[in-house]
């Protein structure tokens, strides 16, 4: 392997999915794992196969998914976490059993209640395991930045010994700072016995708590690592972890300064963080560094006056460098088929031809509604008609009456339950009060509505908007996403996803519970 080749180590699908909101279901999963090998990472972290029989499932998918990039399964350090990610993980393409353990005083002594000696010898008998599984095992030493080096070096050693070929020196809690971290590597680095015979890797791991997951992944590059453990728009843990794209986009644009190689393919940058954007029901912040949407504005007269005569004054990349779209109309109702299966096929969705014809069908509904129909519109419709789980609730038809005459608005309900039609009228202190409560009563559910937000797709008076409620019920919380060109409508579609999705969890969960 080249020495100044970068591996990106994606995580999303695990440690990014750990973000409050951001849960995925399968199908959800299976295409962004797609659109991350499209983007061009080495390595796709699907998940935590011990943890439940859903991750077990999509992490079993995206193993027979992916061809090009390895797929690794976490494990913590035990047999039975090791054999279930291997059952997950092992017909993949290039499989990776990712193991892990805390090496800090502070969690041997608190969390693992154990002595220095048995992490090491944990460490040893878990990694020997999985090298009889394969040989591609990496071990992270969990809080390794606030790790007394010397025994980091140990535990380090114990691996290699035992079978790792790559070596993650994860700031778990966020709290290294650049220069510090980077020595942190080059110490450990320079202490570690490294067989001749053998290549390893050493990677990093970083969390934003501080907001410098992104310098201090930088700096451990620049102090020899090559691997970088990486989420699209840095979502994660608490406050997330190294952005992908901020990193891929440093190395990009300072490349005489980093001297790396790496094989992201930064066009499929910003189609990557919209996609996930949009199947987490989270917008992409207005300034987020590389995709947002002020991210090559410029409002200043001295700014405007400066790009106008030369774009390298103020802009230091091409937004097309990245991906950014120039929202172009090429869909409309006299559109035919052929033309959307290609445009599809152009946005990175891979359909067999029965969900092409339901989102063709569902193209020119909506091109019936609007006048207009842009990439954005039908990416919604990809992930309205086709990206979803199965419904135990369906919206079939909805009335709703209000005015300032003194009668309360009123919402009138049609819905498909298990295959029942049912129907509810109610009243509501607003239009979108009252068709939640119909919904309520019809389903037999009052969840916690914690969020609910509107956007619009597109530009124009007749834009596709898309609302994402976030709901909370006995302790499971869901994300739901409709839309549609009247907001109501797609109130009470993303009122009703989040329902289906909720029941989903509960499901999984008593199955878990059962095992």
């Amino acid at each position: 392997m080249d020495d100044k080749r970068i591996i990106f180590f994606d995580t999303t699908l695990r440690d990014g999915e750990q973000s409050p909101g951001s849960t995925m279901n399968l199908a959800e999963k299976l295409r962004l794992a797609r659109q991350l090998e499209s983007l061009g990472v080495d390595v796709i972290e699907a998940g935590f196969p011990a943890s439940s029989p859903g991750d077990f499932e999509a992490v079993s998918a995206i193993a027979g998914e992916v061809t090009k990039a390895q797929v690794a399964g976490l494990a913590r350090a035990t047999r039975s976490d090791i054999e279930r990610a291997w059952q997950a993980i092992k017909h993949a393409a290039a499989p990776r059993i990712h193991i892990f353990l805390a090496t800090s005083p502070l969690h041997m002594k608190y969390k693992l209640r154990k002595e220095p000696a048995e992490v090491l010898e944990q460490i040893r008998e878990s990694v020997a395991f999985a090298s009889g599984l394969t040989a591609n095992i990496q071990f992270s030493a969990e809080d390794a930045a606030r790790s007394d080096p010397e025994f980091l070096i140990q535990a380090f050693n114990a691996a290699i010994a035992a079978g790792a070929t790559t070596l993650n020196i994860p700031d778990t809690v966020g709290y290294a700072q650049p220069a510090e971290f980077g020595n942190l590597v080059r110490a450990v680095m320079a202490g570690v016995k490294r067989p001749a015979e053998r290549k390893i890797i050493f990677s990093v791991h970083c969390h934003n708590d501080l907001g410098l997951a992104v310098a201090n992944s930088l700096a451990a590059l620049e102090a020899g690592a090559r691997q970088a453990e990486v989420t699209v728009g840095g979502i994660g843990e608490r406050a997330g972890n190294a952005c992908l794209e901020e990193i891929a986009m440093a190395l990009h644009v300072r490349k005489e300064y980093f001297g790396f190689e790496n094989g992201i393919h930064t066009e499929q940058i910003y189609p990557t963080v919209r996609l996930l954007s949009r199947i987490i029901g989270q917008p992409i912040p207005l300034n987020k560094p590389i995709v947002g949407a002020n991210a090559f504005a410029h409002e200043s007269g001295i700014h405007q006056d400066g790009v106008l005569k030369h774009r390298g004054t103020y802009e230091i990349m091409d937004p097309s460098a990245v991906g950014m779209p120039t929202n172009a109309l090429v869909m409309g109702k006299h559109s035919g088929r052929r033309a959307l299966k290609a445009k599809l096929e152009n946005m990175g969705y891979q359909l067999d031809e029965g969900r092409i014809d339901i989102v063709f069908t569902a193209m020119k509904k909506l091109a019936d509604l609007k006048q207009t129909v842009y990439d954005e519109d039908i990416e919604a419709l990809v992930l309205e008609e086709v990206y979803r789980i199965p419904d135990k609730y369906r919206l079939v038809h909805l009335s709703v009456q209000c005015a300032d005459t003194g009668v309360p608005p009123t919402a009138m309900v049609v819905m498909d339950i298990k295959g029942e039609r049912r129907q509810h009228a109610g009243f509501g202190v607003g239009p979108i009060d009252a068709v939640f409560g119909v919904i309520s009563s019809l389903t037999g559910r009052k969840p916690y509505l914690e969020q609910y937000r509107v956007d619009a797709i597109t530009g124009g008076p007749d834009a596709l908007g898309e609302v994402i409620v976030r709901l909370t019920d006995e302790g499971c919380r869901s994300v739901g996403r409709g839309s549609h060109p009247d907001i109501i409508n797609a109130s009470a579609r993303a009122y009703i996803n989040a329902l289906n999705r909720l029941d989903k969890k509960r499901a999984e969960s008593c199955h878990k519970e059962t095992k």
